[in-house]
């Protein structure tokens, strides 16, 4: 079965959302496709209000966003297809196959594509990391913020960068003691104001420190602890410094990868997006790839907050209905401008200008390879 739109945006995460909505403002036609089988992605994990401006939601709860911005999407009249699945891009253009409930045979001919495909938590390999009880943050969340069912009685947090130190808090909020925080750097790695609830909340911080092993129970069936050591300034294990610390889960929280498999499949050029995290589509200020009328946005085109994704979906949405002639170069430049704006806020103070300098080094790569390439 084939299918006609406008544009197609894949990924119904805050950057998905924004983009359909921002180009569903101006007329054009959009259907979003996702995966799961509740659209918002990580906002409806996210029980902890935003900080910063109240133009960046500050006091907002991730999941009344997310709310907000499905709303807008119905409002719009925007089609989202859920547990929906884009496997891959026929050549020349030709279309996008997607597989609706499992079942494959439904290909999207969309004039423009936005993909906001997101990211993975990053694994981390240690002996025992395979046992249960050892999970990601991310599934921690999912299952105390979204499905109320908790992971366990005692948790030890694997890494303080501002997802750990947030699921740290929530552990805390749903009524799971937190058996301690392990970070391998000499101080914890998110913002302040996470960092203050968890300390004041009498977390144990083990800087300096790394886990060595999870220790299994007798049966095999799970954890009953972990032995960790300090480090030196290699970050290697220091001999006769181990302990051991009593849990039943172990949370992964050691970064996230931009999810580029299907950027990938389109042959997209693809570039070193360093802190925001390993290899992503290479993109110029409007968010357009190397492949014309694809468009890239949120942690598929670096990891950062979902603020962020939030406003690089605008700039996407906006950009793809100025191609599709929906809105005059005019208007674009001047919403386009308004979101920039926002972004730059966001990419200020000493967490967020090493993002800006990331961000900024690919557009200016970009760049040089529009200009490379208009002369061959």
């Amino acid at each position: 079965m084939n299918k006609e739109v406008e544009i197609l945006v894949i990924g119904a995460g805050p950057a998905g959302l924004s983009a359909a909505i921002e180009a569903a403002k101006y007329g054009a036609e959009v259907l979003v496709v996702d995966e799961n089988n509740k659209p918002g992605g990580q906002l409806f994990k996210q029980i902890h209000k935003f900080f910063g401006s109240r133009r960046h939601k500050a006091g907002v709860r991730g999941v009344d966003i997310g709310t907000e911005l499905l709303e807008e999407v119905e409002k719009l009249g925007v089609e989202v297809m859920l547990n929906t699945v884009a496997y891959g891009f026929y050549p020349n253009g030709e279309g996008v196959a997607l597989a609706v409930n499992g079942e494959e045979g439904l290909i999207v001919h969309p004039k423009k594509i936005i993909m906001a495909t997101g990211a993975g938590e990053n694994p981390l390999a240690f002996p025992g990391w395979t046992l249960p009880g050892v999970v990601g943050a991310g599934a921690i969340q999912t299952m105390i913020n979204v499905h109320r069912v908790s992971v366990g009685k005692r948790v030890l947090m694997i890494g303080s960068g501002n997802v750990g130190l947030i699921v740290t808090y929530q552990l805390l909020q749903a009524g799971i003691d937190v058996a301690g925080i392990v970070e391998a750097a000499p101080q914890l790695g998110g913002y302040g104001v996470h960092a203050g609830k968890v300390r004041r909340a009498g977390v144990p911080l083990y800087v300096g420190h790394t886990v060595i092993e999870a220790v299994p129970n007798e049966d095999m069936s799970g954890v009953k602890g972990a032995i960790i050591a300090e480090v030196d300034n290699k970050f290697q294990p220091i001999p006769g410094t181990e302990q051991f610390v009593e849990c039943d889960v172990i949370g992964i929280a050691v970064g996230l990868t931009p999810d580029i498999a299907l950027p990938s499949m389109a042959d997209v050029t693809l570039i070193n997006a360093g802190r925001l995290g390993s290899q992503v589509p290479m993109h110029d200020r409007n968010m357009e790839t190397t492949k014309e009328g694809i468009y890239v946005a949120g942690d598929s085109s670096g990891v950062e907050e979902a603020s962020s994704a939030i406003e690089e979906g605008k700039l996407a949405g906006i950009a793809a209905a100025e191609a599709l002639g929906k809105i005059d170069a005019e208007t674009a430049k001047e919403a386009k401008d308004n979101v920039w704006s926002s972004l730059d806020q966001l990419r200020t103070g000493p967490f967020g200008a090493g993002r800006h300098d990331a961000k900024e080094q690919i557009i200016e790569q970009m760049e040089e390879w529009k200009v490379k390439n208009s002369a061959c």
